[in-house]
């Protein structure tokens, strides 16, 4: 191990290629988070479209001196059903996050991810026939199925990232690949106005994004693969740099290995604490998505859906931000007397104490002063992608074999904290232009931050659990069909003379 250290330090490895297959493994996750995320936020944006023009007259008289009548239908939402439209995702979409994660660990990530958003593809292709066949119900059948093949998105980028990411790499390749989530609603949010003004008209909105899929798809299919041992194209140079490089224990092969130590995992301080920062952190990240258009628009009268800069400008100053701490995170690694477990301290810490703060001074900014409240809102949410050399890669750090699984528990739990953040907005603010409402608001998040990280600095750990290592099972015990354990390793039979 020192001396495949030391060969990292000098670069003989790394640096053989400023590209390797590796990093290509990532910029696909990138695209694949980016095409997950657009198709989740394309319904928002078609909304606006479809309830446009309300009657054929209407539509027609938008056309710039044109004859032609349109071809696409408008339909007169009510807000309720709105509401059930834009929700029926994630209720799909918490279901599969720990099967996902398991199917991820056991038979690997490449056709789990492909597969999963073949699918999403062609239900997104489907989606204004639905509406049209069926009204907003269909529809909302449509996005559940879509939430169903998105829930393995997440474990299935971990358990992928487990088996690539050197260990000394993971915060970079794993910001490569989340930052796509970004990259993915920054263009839905830029180009859907453009799509939706065109000859294709809204249904065009998922129509482009279906024949992206199918692109990203084929590209999957030639350049992936579940495990570097597996590709066809490394390098053995490059191979053998990730095998000794990706963590200090041992990567284990699925069909041999123990059952997921469950008891272990839930009563594990650093998965615990991990649980609740990912929790908090979406009760933060989704009261700000969700609610800011309506604080802005009620206070400052700021309408910020209606601009695509304004609705964008968080996002990409996210992604910008993103890629600033990776180079941060680079420059303290350097330093030798700094530690992983400080580094991913350090950049959570930062991704959720200083929103913490500019959260609560949100709430106190003069209603004449709204360009400061923007700068606020932009830092808050750019300022979080600190979070991805945090928590957010810590379940690598802390089991690499069971990185799917745990990444599908606390995302599945941390979504239903997404679902119910909106919810308690709506109990509290009864008078949206009450500005010491949302100052509660605010400040309700902002004690979520404050625990969540609170808990992380004090429980979180970056090294390998014990549980994350059982005994391997022997293939003889296997072919026998012996039964196999929950939290303990199954120990191999002795044998004496030939005979057990």
């Amino acid at each position: 191990m020192t001396t495949t250290l030391n060969m990292v330090k000098t670069g003989k490895y790394a640096n053989d290629k400023i590209i390797g297959v590796r990093h290509v493994q990532c910029i696909l996750c990138f695209f694949c988070l980016s095409l997950a995320y657009a198709w989740r936020v394309n319904l928002s944006v078609a909304l606006v479209a479809m309830t446009g023009p309300t009657n054929q007259t209407e539509a027609n008289a938008t056309l710039d001196s044109s004859e032609e009548s349109v071809d696409f239908d408008f339909f007169p939402f009510t807000e309720t059903e709105k509401s059930y439209m834009l929700s029926s995702f994630f209720w799909g979409y918490i279901v599969t996050q720990v099967p996902g994660g398991y199917i991820a660990q056991r038979y690997g990530a490449k056709m789990l991810l492909m597969v999963g958003l073949v699918a999403c593809a062609i239900l997104t292709l489907l989606t204004p026939l639905a509406l049209k066949l069926g009204g907003w119900q269909a529809l909302c059948v449509v996005r559940v199925l879509e939430g169903l093949t998105q829930g393995a998105v997440h474990p299935a980028t971990h358990s992928l990232l487990s088996k690539w990411a050197p260990a000394n790499e993971r915060g970079m390749l794993a910001t490569i690949c989340y930052s796509g989530a970004q990259f993915g609603t920054i263009m839905m949010l830029a180009t859907s106005g453009f799509i939706a003004d065109s000859f294709a008209g809204w249904p065009g909105i998922f129509y482009f994004g279906g024949i992206c899929g199918f692109i990203w798809v084929l590209l999957w299919w030639i350049f992936a693969a579940s495990t570097p041992e597996e590709h066809k194209r490394i390098t053995r140079e490059e191979l053998k740099f990730i095998e000794e490089t990706r963590s200090v224990g041992k990567m284990q092969d699925a069909r041999k290995m123990a059952p997921t130590p469950w008891g272990s995992i839930f009563t594990s301080m650093p998965f615990l604490s991990l649980l609740v920062v990912h929790c908090t952190h979406m009760w933060g990240f989704w009261t700000l998505l969700t609610q800011i258009p309506s604080y802005m628009k009620n206070i400052y009268n700021i309408d910020i859906k209606s601009s695509s800069l304004l609705s964008s400008l968080p996002y990409t100053v996210m992604m910008v931000l993103s890629f600033f701490f990776v180079w941060l995170s680079k420059v303290l690694q350097n330093n030798k007397s700094i530690s992983t477990s400080f580094n991913r301290k350090f950049f959570n810490s930062v991704g959720h104490w200083i929103p913490m703060l500019s959260l609560i001074g949100l709430g106190y900014v003069p209603q004449e002063n709204s360009v400061l409240a923007v700068v606020l809102l932009t830092l808050t949410v750019g300022i979080s992608a600190a979070t991805y050399l945090g928590f957010q890669v810590n379940h690598i750090d802390l089991s690499p074999n069971y990185a799917g699984t745990l990444m599908g528990i606390t995302n599945a739990a941390a979504n239903v904290m997404s679902g119910l953040a909106p919810l308690a907005v709506g109990q509290i603010v009864q008078h949206p232009k009450n500005v010491s409402e949302w100052r509660t608001v605010f400040f309700v998040a902002a004690i979520f931050y404050f625990i969540g990280n609170l808990l992380f600095v004090v429980f979180g750990r970056t090294d390998i659990q014990k549980w994350d290592t059982p005994e391997m099972i022997d293939e003889e015990s296997i072919e026998a069909g012996q039964p196999l354990a929950g939290d303990k390793a199954v120990q191999p039979i002795p044998i004496a003379n030939g005979k057990p």
